[in-house]
């Protein structure tokens, strides 16, 4: 008997234990689900900003990857919820098993949502990208040319060869651009491949443009056949620009191009080059006379001979010292542009004698030429920031503000001198102008300037040497130059992008006037011995950023000159010494360091003026250390934990000198800020995240060193009211539950009524807001200055603008250009006729999965009663987009007229009810309609080939006639907008 009782106490001892170790576990599955809702929320936000706002950036497979197995895993755990309510009592240790194994499928999902390399991937287009490019002057008979060969059946390979600057990538971008708009081949592809080459590199960027990825981790055979077969699928034109390097198309997996179907094209200095591929040699030909001052006059301005007297003669002459080479000629015409004394142009003409006459081999001529517009800088200043540019591997983008906080550093514009860290950014700017107006350095697509190689190669060739520079930056150097490389007078080293993998224990280099060493992106750079540093006594730059450095050397303590010291994305940094020594230091980055406590000595840096602390392992800022940085002038701080309580918030709003700041912090402490900082208006940057997540802490690309900012981040803030600063241009509201409206009350969530400067409003998943603006007879002007709205998520949102009997006033949206509402499936419309008046200025419109939208522009029951057609405008809408809208019947009632002249491209996908879509065509003189002379194209996705072809009614019945050129039926998977 006593047996039996012990094995019923046994089974039901067992029976308690997996109920409780199920409940623990139960909360584990819990927890790490919401730390991964969490990171799904800063994905979906990093979307929008690192990708959306790109029109050639769409996010990576990888990524798309991700939040469908996020999606999955939430639908399983769903599961294993509903199960845990069914299953029996005994059942429970099966179960357990169960959730053991879906917390570590969750626990792999977070660690791959960390996306390092970004969220976005250059947009392959549909055949080729059209490049931006200037007029041909006399390269018109070699474009025909190379356009014989590319159109013809006997020349697959074409080397376009000629000296640095003659114009061969001028000539094959027109070639390019024609290729696009012949449409005889399938797919033209751009590749920039300078020196040395990268095989690997040149893979990826070829497929990117084939629209595939190619598996990274294979041997590079395989990945040659895999980039092989991707493009024996279609015919396509390989442009490959500024080759230096011998190579087998074999090797890197590009077809032997196939007469008729396939061509390459490749420009280079080197007709060796082209030989060893068997390529048709095309030469390209200096400009002649005639050609070159044609060119020059369109670059100077052709009223130059107007307004300088007796000028003919002086400006054939400087004409001739250009020698025909086209980029020459436009440095030079962009150096004297605005020059109207007949005085300086004779002065120019003996500098530019003496700069060409100084030289021997042609390669030094060019240089000569394009020296002589670097020496009418006339400001060592801007020289000195033109030659920092150098530093950089060839082909470098610089993203502009990076550029000129890179020459603050560098002590190139002194803050001190200009009174503010504002002041210094706009001098930088004025520089920078000053440098792609005299076109030493050009701009790229977007916000990115770089330096044309064979500027580059006079910055380092013709001056950087006598300057006492060493740039050996993105050549494969795998080892430091030896200790006799860095003997004399050697100020600035660049051995930035290599694959540098260790120093050598005892190197110790002598080169006590260097000023700037360049060591970032060595990423196998793991460990740099003490003595490396011993003999740099005057180090005032030292750049380790995206090495794989674990630990710096204790010599670092002894460098009393650094200005600044790089380290951001060191990630497996985990120890600094002390800093206490370095009172001269003005910059100090950690953003994305591995390490886990301050930096011993910070405190004791007064000077320093630039702070960047957004280590996510940072567990602790001692109190204290903030007031002792009196001069900072810009911080970023994204501690973890429970250390963005109220005394550190108050420590750095007491900075006096502070003007751009950038942190994580609770809705409590922001309210605190903003009340309380008397110097809050001051800054002229900042962003602030409230949000309760302590988990990745990536900034997305989110700050702007211009823009102020606030984003609510997955807080439960209910009727808690958050209260924004009247300088506020930009917010971002993410995943907050509870919100009940933006109405401009105390006792509702978000106090928007001080915000007159708000410029972008971003709000996705939110479940309370049922509209955007509440107005009312109280109510001010308000949102006057907003250009930019997202609206996406939400299940309440049922209009934008809601009024209780007031007349909209004037300013409400006023300056609105951009709407873009997704998935919002309350909503019916967008807003009633009368209040058409506000939106005058949208230059982009994008409608989509709004399922229940019926009308765009609510017409009234007047309206609708009406037999009269009315008239709506919008004056500068240039895009239109309707995407999955189900229920849509209407752009504005039975009997309204859309005028839209400016208008560019329509989208209407999957809108199945619109029967009528109401634009009015201008009409000529003699009554019949024409198209909207801006216009290029009208997409509809291609299952809707019969509703527009049968259902879709327009205002004029040749109407779909005078359209049917813009039309483009896109499959909806194709569908560009995605």
């Amino acid at each position: 008997m006593d047996s039996m009782v012990d094995k019923i106490a046994e089974k039901v001892e067992n029976l308690v234990g997996h109920h409780r170790k199920l409940e623990e576990d139960l909360e584990e599955l819990r927890s790490e689900w919401q730390v991964l809702k969490w990171r799904k929320t800063d994905v979906n936000s990093r979307i929008q900003a690192e990708v959306e706002v790109h029109s050639d950036q769409e996010v990576k497979k990888e990524v798309e990857g991700w939040l469908e197995d996020v999606q999955k895993i939430e639908q399983d755990i769903q599961g294993v919820e509903e199960r845990v309510g069914t299953v029996p009592y005994y059942g429970r240790a099966s179960l357990d098993k169960l959730v053991r194994g879906k917390i570590e499928v969750v626990k792999r999902i977070q660690e791959r949502g960390i996306f390092e390399g970004g969220l976005g991937i250059e947009r392959a287009p549909a055949c080729g990208t059209v490049i931006p490019t200037e007029n041909l002057e006399g390269e018109i008979s070699t474009k025909d040319e190379i356009w014989g060969y590319l159109m013809g059946n006997e020349v697959g390979m074409i080397g376009v060869c000629g000296i640095g600057g003659v114009g061969k990538t001028t000539i094959v971008k027109h070639i390019n651009n024609a290729l696009l708009s012949n449409g005889r081949f399938q797919k033209v592809i751009w590749v920039t491949v300078s020196y040395p080459l990268n095989v690997l590199e040149l893979q990826k960027k070829i497929a990117l443009a084939m629209g595939k990825t190619l598996p990274e981790d294979e041997e590079k055979m395989i990945r040659a056949g895999a980039l092989m077969d991707i493009m024996g699928s279609k015919s396509f034109v390989l442009i490959l620009d500024d080759v230096w390097d011998k190579f087998s198309l074999t090797d890197v997996g590009i077809p032997e191009p196939v007469q008729n179907k396939s061509k390459v094209v490749i420009t280079s200095r080197s007709v060796e080059v082209c030989n060893y591929l068997d390529c048709k040699i095309v030469k390209v030909q200096p400009l002649s006379p005639q050609e070159s001052l044609s060119l020059f006059l369109d670059r100077v301005g052709r009223d130059v001979l107007q307004k300088v007297s007796g000028l003919e003669e002086t400006l054939k002459l400087i004409v001739e010292e250009c020698d025909g080479l086209p980029l020459a000629i436009v440095v030079i015409a962009g150096s004297m542009k605005g020059e109207y004394d007949i005085a300086e142009w004779r002065n120019a003409l003996n500098e530019l004698r003496q700069c060409v006459r100084s030289v021997k081999c042609v390669e030094d001529e060019i240089f000569g030429r394009l020296r002589f517009s670097y020496d009418r800088l006339r400001s060592l200043q801007i020289q000195e920031c033109f030659l920092y540019c150098s530093l950089f591997r060839e082909d470098y983008e610089f993203f502009r503000e990076n550029l000129i906080e890179d020459w603050i550093d560098e002590g190139l514009i002194v803050v001190d001198e200009l009174g503010s860290r504002q002041a210094a950014y706009d001098r930088g700017r004025a520089f920078l102008n000053r440098l792609l107006q005299n076109c030493l350095l050009e701009e790229c697509v977007g916000i990115t300037v770089k330096m044309h190689d064979v500027v580059r190669d006079m910055a380092i060739k013709s001056i950087g040497l006598g300057c006492g520079y060493m740039v050996k930056a993105g050549i494969k150097l795998n080892k430091v130059p030896n200790e006799s490389k860095w003997e004399g007078d050697l100020k600035k080293v660049s051995l930035m992008a290599n694959d540098i993998s260790k120093i050598p224990v005892g190197l110790s280099p002598k080169s006590p006037l260097l000023s700037t060493l360049i060591l970032s992106n060595n990423p196998t750079l793991s460990e740099i011995p003490s003595s490396f540093f011993e003999s740099m006594v005057g180090l005032k730059v030292l750049d380790l950023a995206g090495t794989g450095v674990k630990a710096l050397p204790d010599s670092i303590s002894n460098l009393v000159n650094l200005f600044a010291l790089r380290l951001r994305e060191c990630r497996s940094l985990k120890h600094l010494p002390s800093l206490a020594k370095l009172r001269a230091l003005k910059k100090l980055d950690l953003c994305m360091v591995g390490i886990e406590v301050v930096p011993q000595g910070m405190e004791m840096l007064g000077s320093l003026e630039y702070l960047d602390l957004s280590c996510q392992n940072l567990k602790e800022i001692p109190t204290g250390i903030f007031p002792n940085l009196s001069s900072l002038q810009y911080l970023v701080v994204y501690p973890s934990g429970e250390i963005t309580r109220r005394i550190n918030i108050e420590e750095a709003a007491s900075l006096s000198n502070l003007e751009s700041l950038e942190c994580r912090m609770e809705v409590q402490d922001f309210n605190y800020l903003v009340n309380k900082s008397k110097d809050f208006d001051n800054l002229t940057a900042y962003e602030f995240r409230l949000t309760r997540d302590e988990g990745e802490i990536g900034r997305g690309g989110f700050f702007d060193f211009h823009q102020r900012k606030v984003s609510i981040h997955d807080c439960e803030i209910g009727e808690e009211c958050i209260v924004l600063p009247d300088t506020l241009e930009g917010l971002w509201i993410c995943n907050c539950k509870n919100m009940k409206n933006m109405r401009c009350s105390l006792n509702k969530t978000v106090l928007l009524e001080n915000a007159t400067e708000l410029r972008r409003c971003f709000i996705e998943d939110f479940e309370g807001i049922e509209c955007i603006v509440e107005l009312d007879s109280s109510s001010s002007s308000l949102l006057n200055k907003l250009e930019d709205l997202s609206l996406h998520d939400s299940s309440n949102l049922s209009v934008l603008v809601r009024v209780e009997g007031v007349v909209t006033p004037p300013q409400i949206f006023s300056n609105l250009k951009y709407l873009w509402i997704r998935f919002c499936s309350a909503m019916r419309n967008l807003v009633p006729l009368e209040l058409l008046q506000a939106l005058q200025n949208l230059e982009g419109i994008q409608f989509r999965g709004c399922e229940q939208m019926e009308e765009i522009i609510a017409s009234s029951d007047s309206d609708a009663s009406s037999s009269n057609k009315f008239t709506f405008t919008f004056p500068n809408l240039r895009t239109l987009i309707l995407v999955q809208l189900g229920q849509l019947k209407s752009i504005c009632g039975d009997k309204g007229v859309m005028v839209c002249d400016s208008i560019e491209e329509i989208q209407i996908i999957q809108c199945p009810k619109l029967k009528r879509f109401p634009l009015q065509l201008p009409l000529l003189d003699n009554g019949e309609p024409s198209p909207p002379r801006f216009l290029k194209k009208i997409g509809i996705d291609e299952e809707s080939k019969e509703w527009w072809e049968s259902v879709v009614e327009l205002n004029h019945p040749n109407a779909k006639n005078i359209l049917q050129p813009f039309l483009k039926f896109t499959p909806f998977r194709e569908w560009s907008g995605w």
